[in-house]
């Protein structure tokens, strides 16, 4: 019983000084454990702007699946906007965009974007037949070419 006692506070002992000596590294050079904040998708307007193009994505409402406004207007392409609806699972935000083109409306496409470092990064891949979706998900390219921040709505 004397042994168990005596190994306990032994224990006891370097436990409290290894958080001791913890405490003085941080004391002593100033470095401290930071929290780094988890940023999550949020309601609000998420662009890219430059070199004559700009993305604008308005996300209005999350809940069960994520519901805005989408708009591309690229250099030297002819610019289009419309609804997106769509859900983000495991980081990536895939949906479909209706869209109004060239005078035409009900226009629609599969589109995704990857959620990372607090920007959305498009996708792309190869198309199905008609053209309107991606062949296969698990094989999207994401691109930080054109990465959409987020900023005020008011662009």
């Amino acid at each position: 019983m004397k042994k168990t006692i005596i190994t306990l506070c032994l224990a006891l002992l370097v436990l409290g000084c290894k958080n001791k000596e913890k405490e003085n590294v941080e004391e002593h050079t100033g470095i401290e454990t930071v929290e780094v904040p988890v940023y999550n998708l949020e309601v609000g307007c998420y662009a890219y702007e430059g070199n004559g193009d700009r993305v604008l994505l308005e996300i209005t409402e999350i809940n069960n699946s994520v519901l805005g406004n989408l708009s591309y207007n690229l250099a030297e392409k002819d610019a289009n906007s419309g609804t997106f609806a769509g859900m983000l699972q495991d980081s990536i935000l895939i949906g479909k965009y209706t869209f109004m083109s060239e005078g035409t409306d009900g226009n629609t496409r599969e589109v995704a974007f990857l959620w990372k470092n607090g920007q959305l990064l498009e996708g792309f891949g190869e198309l199905d037949a008609t053209g309107t979706s991606f062949k296969d998900k698990n094989t999207l390219k994401f691109t930080s070419n054109m990465p959409l921040s987020k900023t005020e709505c008011d662009l």
